[in-house]
């Protein structure tokens, strides 16, 4: 089907005559104009309360959903190629998952490339599901029922976190999750031009994660090429994708291998649909179907 027409009018927003794409910006302003994007989130869902916390160094922020606790608690983490966005940033979206799932969310301010490359976002996130594992009890979390999602980039680091700690996880959202980095797939060409997410910016991100010297397809970098045994380890998954979107292919051979490894998959894909439409609820309406299957698939996996 053609592009949403919704999706359409971001894209034509975004994409104005002589403004240069965020792959073609110094790091520091493309970060300020992907913070701008933060506004088509729509305003801040209202939540019990939040707090910012340090959890074995790393900065996170804390969303508590009404009623009594101990709280199932769901890990997000940011997307942005691992070079762009924060814990602010997607504010908003871990809100949505607060309210709608009635979660303790646990929203990771992970470290950015190329100040930080690889793998230092990974050494993050997994200190960050440490310390929910040890910690989160006395805030009102219940480590017992614990997911990780997160969306792009954040959705390849919880698929990574996912296999670095088997048996954690009730459930993992992979948001758009980019799973191979080696660029092997069809959609990459496909839908590589004239759209939110571009081969050239794929490669630009990963370029700066990596640097030079990394292999593309060690797991940890590109969970497709997990071996069978850590596939079948995976928590069960709720995989999005999107038709107009590059990472398109390797989010469903994802799905795919998880779902040949004995693990309960649902796949969806949105028809018309573009990279980061899951953050635009507010300009958008498919996020909000969406959010709300996210938040179905948290509660069936915490029932």
């Amino acid at each position: 089907m053609a592009i949403d027409p919704p999706a359409q009018a971001v894209l034509d927003m975004i994409q104005q005559p002589g403004v240069p794409p965020l792959n073609e910006l110094p790091v520091p302003d493309a970060r300020e104009a992907y913070a701008g994007l933060s506004a088509l989130a729509g305003e801040p869902a209202p939540v019990a309360r939040t707090q910012d916390a340090v959890a074995n160094g790393v900065p996170v922020k804390l969303y508590w959903p009404q009623g009594d606790g101990p709280h199932p608690v769901l890990i997000w983490i940011h997307g942005g190629g691992w070079v762009l966005g924060s814990a602010a940033g997607s504010d908003a979206t871990a809100r949505d998952l607060c309210r709608s799932a009635g979660c303790l969310v646990v929203n990771v301010d992970y470290r950015l490339a190329p100040e930080h490359p690889f793998p230092a976002a990974i050494e993050d996130v997994t200190a960050v599901a440490k310390w929910v594992s040890t910690e989160i009890g006395p805030l009102g979390g219940a480590p017992t029922r614990m997911a990780v999602g997160g969306d792009s980039a954040g959705g390849t680091l919880s698929a990574v976190l996912a296999h670095e700690l088997p048996g954690t996880f009730a459930l993992q959202i992979l948001v758009y999750p980019a799973t191979d980095l080696a660029q092997q797939h069809p959609s990459i060409e496909e839908n590589g031009e004239g759209l939110l997410l571009t081969k050239a910016a794929i490669t630009w991100f990963a370029d700066l994660y990596l640097g030079g010297d990394a292999d593309r397809r060690d797991p940890r970098i590109s969970p497709l090429h997990a071996d069978a045994a850590t596939m079948a380890a995976s928590p069960p998954a709720l995989v999005f994708t999107a038709e107009y979107d590059p990472l398109r292919d390797e989010g469903e051979a994802y799905a795919e291998r998880l779902r040949e490894a004995g693990v309960a998959v649902e796949h969806v894909r949105y028809d018309g649909q573009i990279h980061a439409f899951f953050a635009m609820s507010a300009v958008i309406p498919a996020a909000k179907d969406a959010m709300e299957r996210a938040a179905s698939a948290l509660r069936r996996a915490w029932a």
